[in-house]
C-alpha cells in the first residue's frame, strides 16, 4: 500500500496518538493480569470474571466517548466551536451522574452478578472483592470517556494519549506496590486501578473546563443538554450491549469449562482486547474525520477517507496477525506458570491471530458509521450480530467444545459484523450532511 494518499497525513495525525491512548486501556487489565497471575490460577480467574463485569459497566456507557466525538466533530466541521464545547460539558456531567448510579446499583448486585458466570467456589469470592473495590473507579473512567470524546471531536488525540500513558504508569506502579510489596492480594490490584482512573478523570475535567472558559461555554450542567446526550446514546448503548453480551457469554462458557480454561480465556481475551483497541485507533480517526466532513457537507471527502481507512484496517489486521503468531510461543510465560493454562492459551492464540484481518475492517467501518451518527442502524446490526453468535456458543457449551471451539464461535460473530457493516457502508444512507444529524 503506497503511503501517498491525500488522506494519509490526516489519518496518521489522529490515529497514531489514538493508538497509544487506546492501547493503554487494555494494558490496565493486562498489567493486572501479569501482577495477579503471580498469585496463582484462582486469582487470575477471578480477575477474568470481574474484569468482564467492569468492562461491561464502562462499555455500556461508551456513547459518552463515541457519541460525543461524532457530535462535537460535526459542530467543528460546521464552525460552531462554542456549541461543540457545550456538548462536551454536558457529557462530563452525565458521566458523573451515571457513575454514581453504577456504584449504588452495582455494590449490592455484585455477588449475584459474579455467581451468574458460574465460576468455581474458589474464584467467586475473590471476583466479588475485586468488583466491589473497582466500582469506585467507575465515575472516573466514565468522565475519562466523556472528556476523551470532546478532545477527539476537536481533532485532538494527543492529549488523550498523554493522559492514558500517565494513568497506565500509575496503575502499574500502584498495582505492583499494593500486591507484590504490601501483600494486599487481588484487592491491591483493584485499588491501584481505582486511583489511576480517578486521577485521569481530574485531568480530563480540567482540560474541558479550560476549553469552556476559553471559548465562553458555561460549566454548569444544562438539564436539556444532559437529557439530549443521554437520549442520543440509547442506540449506541444497544449496540454496545450487543457486543458485551457476546463477550460475557464467552466468559461464562469458558468459566463452566473449568478454572484452567477461564484463566487461559482471560489472558487470550486481554490479548484480543489489546489488538482490538489498537485497530480501533483507525476507527477513532474515522469518527473524527467522518463527523467533520459531514458537518462541512462534504460527502465526497467522507467517502474517500472511508475507502482509505478500510485499506489501513486490512494492512494493520494482517500485521497484528503475524505478530501474534510470531510471539505466541512466549506470550503464556508472561502471565502464568501453570502448564495447563499455557497449553490452552497457545491453542486459542492461533484463532485470535486468524481473526485479526477481519477485525481490521470491522473496526474501521464501525468507527465511520459512529462518526456519521448512524447509531440507529448500528443498534439493529448489533442485535443481528449477537443472534448469529448465540447458536455457535450454545453448540460449544452443549457438546463440550473446548477453548478453541469457543474462539471459533467468536469468529462467527466477527463474520456477522463484517457482513452487516459492509452492506451499510456500500450505500449512501449514512451520508447525512449538516452540523446536527436530523
Amino acid at each position: 500500500m503506497a503511503f501517498r494518499h491525500p488522506h494519509d497525513a490526516e489519518i496518521l495525525r489522529l490515529a497514531l496518538p489514538a493508538f497509544g491512548a487506546l492501547v493503554a486501556e487494555p494494558l490496565f487489565l493486562l498489567t493486572d493480569s501479569a501482577i495477579v497471575g503471580h498469585l496463582g490460577t484462582v486469582p487470575l480467574g477471578a480477575l477474568g470474571v470481574a474484569g468482564q463485569v467492569l468492562s461491561t459497566f464502562v462499555s455500556v456507557c461508551v456513547f459518552l466517548a463515541y457519541g460525543t466525538t461524532a457530535s462535537v466533530a460535526r459542530q467543528i466541521g460546521a464552525g460552531n466551536l462554542t456549541a461543540a464545547i457545550r456538548q462536551g460539558v454536558d457529557g462530563i456531567w452525565l458521566a458523573a451522574l451515571i457513575g454514581a448510579v453504577v456504584i449504588a446499583v452495582g455494590w449490592p448486585l455484585a455477588p449475584a452478578v459474579v455467581d451468574a458466570f458460574g465460576a468455581s467456589a474458589a474464584v467467586t469470592p475473590q471476583a466479588v472483592t475485586y468488583l466491589h473495590i473497582s466500582l469506585f473507579g467507575t465515575p472516573g473512567m466514565l468522565i475519562v470517556l466523556a472528556g476523551t470524546g470532546v478532545l477527539r471531536g476537536m481533532q485532538d488525540t494527543r492529549t488523550p494519549l498523554y493522559v492514558s500513558v500517565g494513568m497506565f504508569a500509575v496503575n502499574a506502579a500502584l498495582g505492583a506496590v499494593f500486591v507484590l510489596v504490601l501483600g494486599w492480594g487481588i484487592a491491591g490490584s483493584a485499588w491501584g486501578t481505582v486511583l489511576a482512573q480517578t486521577g485521569g478523570a481530574i485531568l480530563y475535567a480540567g482540560a474541558v473546563a479550560r476549553g469552556a472558559r476559553r471559548h465562553g461555554a458555561p460549566l454548569r450542567p444544562d438539564s436539556r443538554g444532559v437529557r439530549a446526550s443521554a437520549s442520543a446514546g440509547v442506540n449506541l448503548m444497544i449496540r454496545t450491549l450487543s457486543l458485551r453480551v457476546v463477550l460475557i457469554l464467552g466468559t461464562a462458557v469458558a468459566a463452566r469449562m473449568g478454572d484452567v480454561e477461564i484463566a487461559a480465556h482471560q489472558i487470550a481475551s486481554n490479548v484480543w482486547n489489546l489488538l482490538s483497541f489498537a485497530l480501533d485507533a483507525i476507527a477513532i480517526a474515522g469518527q473524527a474525520i467522518t463527523g467533520r466532513y459531514l458537518g462541512a457537507s462534504d460527502a465526497a471527502g467522507a467517502r474517500a477517507a472511508t475507502r482509505r481507512m478500510i485499506q489501513w484496517g486490512i494492512v494493520a489486521g494482517v500485521l497484528f496477525a503475524l505478530l501474534v503468531l510470531a510471539f505466541r510461543p512466549w506470550l503464556p510465560n508472561l502471565f502464568t506458570s501453570d502448564p495447563s493454562v499455557r497449553s490452552q492459551l497457545l491453542a486459542a492464540l492461533v484463532v485470535v491471530a486468524l481473526l485479526e484481518p477481519i477485525a481490521g475492517v470491522v473496526f474501521v467501518l464501525d468507527g465511520v458509521l459512529i462518526g456519521a451518527g448512524d447509531q440507529g442502524y448500528l443498534a439493529v446490526a448489533g442485535v443481528i450480530q449477537t443472534v448469529a453468535f448465540l447458536p455457535a456458543a450454545w453448540l460449544v457449551h452443549a457438546y463440550g467444545g473446548g477453548l478453541v471451539a469457543l474462539w471459533l464461535a467468536i469468529g462467527v460473530w466477527m463474520a456477522a459484523r463484517l457482513v452487516t457493516l459492509g452492506l451499510r457502508a456500500r450505500d449512501d444512507s449514512w451520508l447525512v450532511m449538516g452540523a446536527v444529524r436530523r
